[in-house]
């Protein structure tokens, strides 16, 4: 640890030393699996693939890809490598869509993510002297526990306010003198518009200089108009549970996308159609392997997610592989009129709109066999022109970018549902 890096050996090692570490590991996390789990030896197996077929990172292609539907057929404890009295420790997903996915963790593990948080956390500015405010929501979900051990590791100074209850995550904030905070992104978004609301002075009334948000896609202009009404720095983060949780990768302050944690997970990217694995430049879906993780080894999982990555040194210093900020996430996909849409690229649109607040619903509906979409957005409480010019100046911003016309009508404010976690941006009729 230095001055401004949390791992100077790691995160500055030269790329075919990093490559010649991942190789090494790769081998030993296939042989333990293979050795320890019935799943993964019959699917090795079934893909004709032993262990010692490993011999370059190039093999990890024989291996065949992990989905979220098979580690829902294998819940709760069926790719778990290790024995079940030495888990220390579980999460999950929420399983809102069927069955959780659960992450199981050996006390190794445990450090293992204490460290790659800590990482992560540095990485974005947070040192010992700093308040933490975790508003990530306790319990199952991995995202609170892994920033209180990232920030406990550092030795900051934790406040575990969990989400919600935002009069008095404030309160506590101003009187805790807070420094950092943990959260959604659309949480940050809504605790400043509380605080406007009560009164507060954002500048003079709280001591926040940076915010690590995540869980959740957000554009680059919400990424903007966060920063703009709290006056601070805002950190993207990426992890899942099904890897370690958060901790895989984070934004430096470049902002020039997300360094990997990859002596611990390794990620291609996949063309999500054929599987086929792209260069470093092309956009596809991020695929990554656990190369340390005892107890849940997560081999060559599909996250859904799409980026790309960027294998060039940083002008940071850090020679970590980095991917792009996510463009969307495969199952997000609309396809409206023969256009392919994402929500973010929605909200991108929205926010670029003077007038508008970062409350908007996405409405997807059926007009005879058509998909279409309309969009609700609320305007901002300082705003006092015409409705009707600022739809038609939203609806021209959403043409801009997708060539679509898409609906859009100008709520009342507080018309929108409010989210203390993941924001729900598309609705269903």
């Amino acid at each position: 640890m230095n001055e401004k890096y949390w791992n100077p050996k790691i995160e500055t090692m030269k790329l075919d030393e990093l490559k010649k570490l991942q190789l090494e590991r790769l081998k030993a996390v296939i042989k333990r699996a293979y050795e320890n789990n019935e799943v993964y030896r019959r699917r090795f197996k079934d893909a004709g693939l032993k262990p010692e077929d490993i011999k370059t990172l190039d093999d990890i292609q024989k291996v065949p890809f992990l989905t979220k539907d098979e580690l829902r057929k294998y819940y709760p404890f069926g790719l778990v490598c290790v024995p079940m009295d030495e888990v220390v420790e579980l999460h999950a997903s929420s399983g809102t869509t069927g069955k959780p996915v659960v992450g199981t963790y050996t006390k190794n593990d445990l450090e293992v993510w204490s460290e790659v948080m800590a990482r992560i956390m540095y990485t974005a500015g947070i040192r010992k002297k700093d308040r933490f405010q975790n508003a990530f929501g306790y319990g199952l979900f991995t995202g609170a526990h892994g920033f209180e051990k990232g920030a406990q590791k550092i030795g900051a100074l934790v406040i575990p306010t969990s989400s919600g209850n935002t009069l008095r995550q404030l309160q506590l904030m101003k009187d805790f003198e807070t420094t950092a905070l943990g959260c959604t992104p659309s949480y940050a978004a809504y605790m400043a518009e509380v605080a406007e609301k009560e009164g507060y002075d954002i500048e003079k009334d709280f001591k926040l200089k940076v915010a690590m948000c995540g869980a959740e896609a957000w554009s680059d202009e919400m990424k903007r108009k966060i920063e703009e009404k709290w006056g601070i720095s805002t950190f993207d983060n990426y992890g899942l549970t099904e890897i370690i949780g958060p901790g895989v990768s984070v934004e430096c302050e470049e902002h020039d996308g997300l360094h990997i944690n990859a002596d611990h997970f390794y990620v291609e990217v996949i063309d999500p159609k054929t599987g086929e694995v792209l260069e470093p430049g092309e956009k596809g879906e991020l695929v990554f392997t656990t190369l340390t993780k005892e107890a849940f080894p997560s081999i060559r999982f599909r996250t859904k997610d799409l980026s790309i990555l960027i294998e060039d040194e940083c002008s940071c210093g850090r020679t970590l592989p980095r991917h792009v900020r996510l463009l969307g996430r495969a199952d997000d996909m609309m396809k409206v009129r023969g256009v392919i849409v994402f929500p973010k690229q929605i909200e991108e649109a929205i926010m670029k709109v003077e007038g508008t607040s970062e409350n908007y619903q996405i409405i997807k509906y059926k007009s005879g066999v058509m998909t279409q979409l309309k969009v609700k957005v609320e305007p901002d409480p300082g705003f006092k022109g015409d409705k009707n010019d600022l739809a038609k100046r939203i609806q021209d911003q959403i043409y801009g970018i997708l060539n679509l016309k898409v609906g859009v009508e100008i709520v009342n404010i507080g018309d929108i549902p409010r989210s203390t976690g993941k924001a729900k941006r598309v609705i269903e009729e």
